[in-house]
């Protein structure tokens, strides 16, 4: 009995241990790491909660959140709806479907660095691509990254359009495991449409739908190259999300402390997150 409990945690093991070494190991460094203060010639002071509370009276930090948070609720729900349109829209078999699957998968396969290269080309205010095919149907050219009212939005649109076929996938796997037979009883008995859709498919959808909710939470909260690349977290600090505060303070002002307090804030907030969206979505057994 104890050889078979013990089976699938063999089987996890390598897994297990590559979760310790990548990612809890480094976020209790970098919780040990931000109670000190790093000076440029490595020597290192316990300051306690200093670098914390430095943040708290720092006004960019605050900026940098109220920019991080607008931007996670703007694009989770906007992720994980546009990729349940997809997972439905590809989910039964019609000509041509494995080219719109392929189609919908395939900006995951660009690196995140060449998506920023080839946005910031397409988008150019003056020479891209899109501001050329706006001009010839008469539209005014958008200044799109150089515009503070439009960088962040314009930041949103390329993680949706590199990151939604990936989320698209999980809840396809999601919608090929409801069984087939619970549709045929529904039918016998009327519900059709989007009947089915409200008192089955979303019903049976909970867990993926929050899997991916909650993955694409984290992500977006640690999303920062194309803000590195394009906009160096501007214009007029549009675009200075949290990740990049983090990345300046360690490398372009060599304050570590600062850095890793940033981090840590970071994670917390994911976890608030992940916990909100986690009792939202629970299953209700009295209903």
């Amino acid at each position: 009995m104890r050889e078979r409990a013990i089976v699938p945690f063999a089987f996890l093991a390598l897994a297990l241990i590559g979760l310790a070494v990548f990612r809890v190991v480094p976020i209790f460094i970098a919780g040990i790491g931000s109670l000190f203060s790093v000076s440029l010639m490595g020597d290192r002071v316990f300051v306690g909660l200093g670098n914390h509370l430095s943040l708290f009276a720092d006004p960019g930090f605050w900026q940098s959140l109220r920019v991080t948070l607008i931007f996670n609720l703007l694009i989770n729900p906007i992720q994980v709806v546009l990729a349940f349109i997809l997972a439905m829209l590809v989910f039964r078999p019609s000509p041509g479907i494995v080219f719109f699957r392929t189609a919908f998968f395939m900006p995951m396969t660009f690196s995140i660095a060449l998506t920023a290269v080839l946005w910031s080309i397409l988008l150019d205010p003056s020479l891209g691509l899109v501001n050329s095919i706006l001009a010839e149907l008469g539209f005014e050219r958008q200044p799109f990254f150089r515009s503070q009212n439009q960088a962040l939005g314009t930041m949103i649109f390329i993680a949706t359009w590199k990151g939604v076929g990936y989320w698209m996938l999980f809840l396809l796997a999601g919608l090929n495991g409801i069984p087939k037979d619970v549709y045929e009883a529904a039918a016998l008995d009327g519900a059709l449409g989007w009947r089915r859709f409200v008192n089955i498919t979303l019903p049976l959808m909970r867990r993926p739908l929050v899997f991916v909710l909650v993955a694409d939470t984290a992500i977006n909260f640690l999303f920062f190259a194309p803000v590195y690349i394009i906009t160096n977290g501007g214009p007029s600090e549009a675009t200075n999300l949290l990740m990049f505060q983090a990345y300046q303070s360690a490398f372009a002002y060599l304050n570590m402390g600062r850095s890793l307090a940033i981090s840590t804030i970071i994670l917390l907030v994911i976890a608030i997150f992940a916990v909100i969206e986690f009792r939202f979505f629970r299953e209700r057994k009295d209903v």
